[in-house]
């Protein structure tokens, strides 16, 4: 529920919630749901309700008993932000991330639009770090409804992605993750797409990361871009 991460954009993470349900396209082959029956299936009593939405109450406070300072990716198995969270829950989530300053922690939601709405009853501290996901052009809404959210600093992660992503409404973003699809029956991801979303963001200011090719065996294809590992990390702050 809490501990070391594998993710390249991040050091550990912290699911308070997990489970979640599918929003769009990039949902479809949905890394969170296949690794949440698997560890179902394993006996772990964390998903012994599969990938429904579930609570986690006694994890709330797990942030405030690491020490050494951590960059935190918040729910890799959930989306805070979903109708079965309540407002209550995510309010006292964000309460643990404000007296904890010595960690960045980084959110990332597809329910933009209710993000947008419950806003203004969240403090936002420097520390938190807010992100869409953006799979192809069809959710630019989802960069709208961040840009109106007072985080000092607010990210895309447009992974996996799966279509083109031309005229990108980059300002007020601080940082754009890009990455291919993973695991079985991964979509490929053109690389004209990530070109032009890297040729955006430096016109733009805006941090470029580029995290994988992807693929059903994404070890084979690594995460250089022309010869270059791009591991750019937000510097601007809103």
């Amino acid at each position: 529920m809490a501990g070391k991460s594998h993710i390249e954009w991040t050091e550990a993470t912290w699911n308070p919630v997990t489970g979640c349900s599918k929003v769009s396209a990039g949902c479809k082959n949905c890394y969170a749901e296949r690794m949440a029956q698997r560890l179902k299936a394993m006996g772990n009593v964390r998903y012994e309700n599969g990938f429904k939405v579930t609570l986690h109450e006694d994890i709330l406070d797990a942030p405030r008993k690491w020490r050494t300072p951590r960059v935190i990716f918040v729910n890799s198995m959930s989306d805070l932000f979903h109708k079965d969270v309540p407002t209550e829950f995510i309010q006292r989530a964000f309460k643990t991330m404000n007296e904890c300053p010595q960690h960045t922690f980084q959110i990332l939601t597809k329910r933009s639009g209710r993000l947008k709405t419950i806003a203004k009853k969240l403090n936002w501290t420097q520390n938190i770090w807010m992100g869409v996901s953006v799979e192809d052009d069809r959710v630019y809404q989802r960069i709208h409804d961040l840009r109106e959210v007072p985080s000092h600093v607010r990210f895309l992660s447009c992974e996996p992605l799966i279509g083109s992503c031309e005229n990108l409404p980059l300002e007020g973003i601080h940082w754009a993750i890009v990455g291919g699809e993973s695991g079985p029956g991964a979509r490929p991801m053109d690389e004209a797409w990530v070109h032009s979303i890297k040729d955006q963001c430096k016109a733009a200011g805006t941090a470029f990361f580029f995290k994988q090719w992807g693929g059903v065996q994404k070890h084979r294809h690594g995460r250089e871009l022309d010869n270059t590992t791009y591991d750019e990390m937000p510097t601007a702050i809103a």
